[in-house]
């Protein structure tokens, strides 16, 4: 003979008040409380930012607050920083950059502005340039006073305003060399003339770095066998 089990509304109360427990007529669930503690993070101080700027005596260093004003041989140039670094100068002459408050941020900020402060140095004093060589038949480069040409295979020559304080020279007619005292500036306008045809990997044909290495790929003709 088949049995059936049916529990009461006042058994089912009790096991759920067993299982959570009852307080006052109201079933709770008794859960320990959990206390998180506050850890401080300590960021390492920046191997490049830790590192003094050498200031050659043909450099003139002007610090107002957070901006910092270079002025030497090839031109001037300056930078505003940001609130979590500072920029000091001392008595040796030496520029530091130093982290302001302890944070992940601030010591992103430490590195990246203080090698901001070491291309501004130099290039006041010394200079940068980027090298660039055309590779292909018929691709040449000419000056005509502020305007580069470029004949890269186009139905017309590519012709590009030469930006104020950058020097550009060309050599043997396939070389470039860009030149100037701010080195983003300088890197921006290589890479603008570099975009107008970048190497490709079959033959090597396009614009490139002297120093860029380009990954040759194999053709479909040597796959075959």
């Amino acid at each position: 003979m088949a049995s059936s089990f049916t529990s009461s509304p006042f058994q089912t109360s009790n096991l759920w008040s067993a299982f959570l427990g009852e307080r006052k007529g109201f079933a709770v669930c008794s859960v320990p409380h959990v206390g998180f503690l506050k850890k401080t993070i300590e960021c390492k101080e920046s191997r490049i930012g830790k590192q003094p700027i050498e200031v050659p005596s043909n450099v003139t260093i002007t610090l107002e607050g957070q901006a910092l004003a270079v002025k030497g041989p090839l031109g001037q140039l300056s930078l505003t920083y940001p609130r979590e670094v500072l920029v000091q100068k001392e008595d040796s002459g030496t520029l530091r950059v130093r982290k302001a408050v302890e944070t992940r941020r601030a010591n992103q900020m430490h590195g990246l502005f203080r090698t901001l402060t070491d291309n501004m140095v130099v290039g006041v004093s010394k200079g940068f340039e980027k090298r660039l060589q055309l590779v292909g038949v018929g691709y040449r480069a000419t000056l005509e006073g502020k305007i580069l040409v470029l004949s890269l295979g186009f139905s017309h020559p590519v012709r590009m305003d030469i930006p104020d304080g950058i020097q550009v020279k060309v050599e043997e007619n396939t070389r470039i060399v860009v030149s100037g005292y701010d080195k983003s500036a300088i890197g921006q306008f290589a890479a603008s003339i570099r975009k107008w045809r970048p190497p490709e990997p079959y033959k090597g044909k396009g614009v490139k770095y002297a120093d860029e290495i380009i990954r040759r790929k194999e053709g479909k003709a040597g796959k075959k066998k």
